[in-house]
């Protein structure tokens, strides 16, 4: 599965773009409803390159990870749809794939829900002389979200600031709990033998 990183601009394709909603809002529309059908949850929809051929992002997510076929099934489905409606009014590209494991952050309550999770947040504008921040989220309240930063300590950040978020991976920590789970699982084959 291809996890692209990053945002790209959002644009109105059609004849009438004042009065249409953008191409990614219904986008999304759509997509939501697809992805409750199949039992994933949408994470996040992007359109990005020209006008002309442009690519639509979609991230999936379920607990335990999605799988190729959940990318594979989402993405015919609302291929189809997508083709039904009709009103990308050009060649596009479809690409259906999973967050990844520094899944993007983008919308207030995803920072509730990943709350004691490591995050590297950019902010449009410096706050207080930093721009960008690397830390725990704590929680979020009032619009903001609540930073243990590395450098400055804890921080509220505006949710409008916010330019760019994604979950960091220590992997450090990784390789520890994977060589605790070893350990566990060692010990417990050796007490089946006996």
């Amino acid at each position: 599965m291809r996890c692209p990183v990053g945002f790209g601009p959002l644009f109105l394709l059609g004849e009438n773009a004042t009065s249409m909603q953008s191409v990614a809002e219904r986008i999304r529309e759509l997509a939501e409803q697809i992805a409750i059908d199949h039992g994933v949850e949408l994470v996040h929809v992007e359109v990005t390159g020209p006008e002309g051929h442009p690519t639509v992002r979609v991230f999936i997510d379920k607990t335990g990870g999605v799988t190729h076929d959940d990318c594979s099934d989402v993405s015919t489905h609302l291929g189809t749809t997508l083709d039904v409606e009709d009103f990308i009014h050009s060649a596009y590209t479809l690409e259906v794939s999973s967050p990844g494991i520094e899944r993007g952050l983008y919308q207030l309550a995803d920072y509730e829900r990943f709350s004691g999770s490591q995050v590297r947040i950019k902010a449009h504008q410096p706050l207080n002389g930093q721009r960008n921040f690397r830390g725990l989220i704590i929680g979020t309240g009032e619009g903001t979200v609540i930073l243990e930063d590395r450098t400055s300590g804890r921080v509220k950040i505006p949710f409008d600031s916010i330019a760019r978020a994604n979950l960091e991976v220590d992997v450090e920590q990784e390789f520890r709990h994977a060589r605790r789970q070893a350990d566990v699982d060692r010990e417990l084959i050796k007490k089946n033998h006996r």
